[in-house]
């Protein structure tokens, strides 16, 4: 078994609070992977000491040269992909062809982002004043938070460390206690490029303790955090009054709306991988399909067929569709869920159990459940679930499939599909989400492009592509008078 450390100031650090937790394999937890010693307050504290110590030379280095550093990172990740997606699938439970397709999107993100290091340019803006010169310039803050969740160990700590790091910033890494390999990996991979110490600290540690005593340093100038909007706003209300800058990916209740003029085939395909696939545990996961009543009959017998036809498994076995839940305690969630769908009176059509499949009996497996003839104000169409269920909304016409598509606190993804142009734009309009999709699964994204939601899904600058930068940088605005004659007055 592995013993994985917290590593701060270029070196791997035992933890004093003597506490550790097991790092257990979901789809059979006789395997225990290894432990996590688990950071105290003072290991926190030292992180963020280190990562402060580190920053006016890191800032001094020019943008090019940290970028080459975090390039360098991404060959080396290229290098591993099969040794980081076989941990992803151990740790967290993805079959290996997620996991391969998660680091494919880390690396693309990773490569962007050193790309950037380029392009941090300003602007110059002519002058009321004559011999006057005004231009802008990014600088980053200081100390940065990544605050990270387990369903995507790699690709989202990646896309929080590496703008962090071509901007200027040094930062302090907390990721989820059940995926420490995949985090102990990739701080491995970064420093190994060449980071000097102090550049990346990584805290392994519990978010009530660890996490806590990081978000309240006074060095911390910004947090990044992916996780639940819960969460995401008790950090946000916790560091508002020192002035924190927050970027908080948060919770999701993603719909697609499908229309009689569709392809059904392709919408009924297309809802089962955003609805099942990676297990639902994805903030972007298809959790509602919104369909209108001349073809639904059709859409539920096809969506039943298909959810029926996926094969559980581990996500070594090549043969796999779906893993586990990531733990116990989400397991137990997922299955409270169904429990009150079916209290609140949906129509239950497949699954709602622990998948009864032999050698399947240790790990945490359910079924993918579709539940029929849900309505808006029950609890599994309104709370987000991250598991494999989806809920279908019966509805008349398009004017009421938007209706019930916005009536929702969460805004992230969204997808429609028809074969009419002006649905198809008029959706674009009218849907409230960040992003959008025509005929395609919800899931999904672009390194280059920007990712995000609205309403209680997200705060702060979008992640990825050309706003990647945004969150991690100021704008410093600069005059110069090349003459230093004398005013007369003052323009404010």
């Amino acid at each position: 078994m592995q013993i994985f450390r917290s590593f701060i100031d270029g070196d791997w650090l035992r933890s004093a609070s003597g506490r550790i937790v097991s790092n257990v394999n979901p789809a059979d937890t006789n395997d225990i992977i290894g432990t996590v010693e688990l950071a105290s307050r003072e290991e926190s504290r030292r992180a963020v000491e280190s990562a402060f110590n580190a920053f006016r030379d890191w800032k001094r280095t020019p943008p090019p040269a940290r970028g080459k550093i975090v390039a360098r990172a991404a060959r080396l990740m290229e290098e591993r992909k099969e040794e980081l997606a076989a941990a992803i699938t151990r740790e967290e439970g993805k079959t290996l062809a997620e996991a391969r397709g998660e680091l494919t999107r880390a690396i693309n993100v990773v490569e962007f982002c050193a790309g950037e290091s380029r392009r941090m340019v300003g602007e110059t803006i002519p002058s009321e004043l004559p011999a006057n010169f005004a231009y802008t310039i990014k600088e980053p803050h200081g100390v940065v938070a990544a605050i990270t969740p387990w369903n995507f160990p790699v690709a989202i700590p990646a896309w929080k460390i590496a703008p962090a790091l071509v901007a200027g910033n040094t930062a302090v890494f907390k990721p989820a206690t059940l995926t420490p390999k995949t985090a102990v990996m990739l701080t491995e991979l970064f420093n190994e490029a060449g980071l000097p110490p102090g550049v990346l600290n990584l805290v392994l540690g519990s978010g009530s303790e660890a996490g806590d005593e990081i978000l309240n340093h006074p060095a911390v100038k910004a947090v990044s955090f992916t996780g639940s909007t819960e969460t995401g706003l008790k950090i946000y209300a916790q560091v508002a009054p020192r002035g924190v800058k927050v970027q908080a990916e948060m919770g999701g209740k993603n719909p697609v709306v499908v229309l009689e003029d569709c392809d059904i085939a392709l919408a009924v395909e297309s809802t089962a991988q955003g609805a099942f696939g990676s297990t639902g545990q994805r903030c972007t996961a298809t959790s509602r399909a919104i369909v209108i009543d001349k073809i639904a009959d059709e859409f539920v017998e096809k969506i039943v067929e298909r959810a029926k036809s996926f094969r559980l498994g581990p996500g070594d076995d090549p043969t796999t569709d779906i893993g586990p839940s990531v733990d116990e305690s989400q397991f137990k969630t997922v299955l409270k869920y169904i429990d009150i769908g079916r209290e609140d009176g949906a129509e239950l059509l497949c699954g709602g159990r622990r998948a009864e499949v032999e050698g399947l009996e240790n790990g945490w497996f359910v079924e993918p459940t579709v539940f029929d003839r849900v309505t808006t104000d029950m609890r599994i169409a309104r709370e987000e679930i991250f598991g494999p269920v989806l809920s279908v909304l019966r509805v008349k016409d398009y004017e009421e499939a938007m209706a019930v598509a916005n009536d929702s606190e969460y805004g992230l993804s969204s997808s429609v599909f028809t074969n009419d142009v002006n649905s198809m734009y008029r959706f674009i309009e009218d849907i409230e989400t960040g992003m959008t999709h025509v005929n395609s699964p919800t899931t999904g994204g672009e390194a280059h492009i920007p990712f995000g939601g609205i309403k209680n899904t997200g705060l702060g600058a979008r992640e990825q592509g050309s706003t990647s930068l945004d969150f991690y940088t100021e704008l410093k605005v600069v005059y110069i008078d090349h003459t230093g004659r004398k005013r007369e007055g003052n323009l404010y």
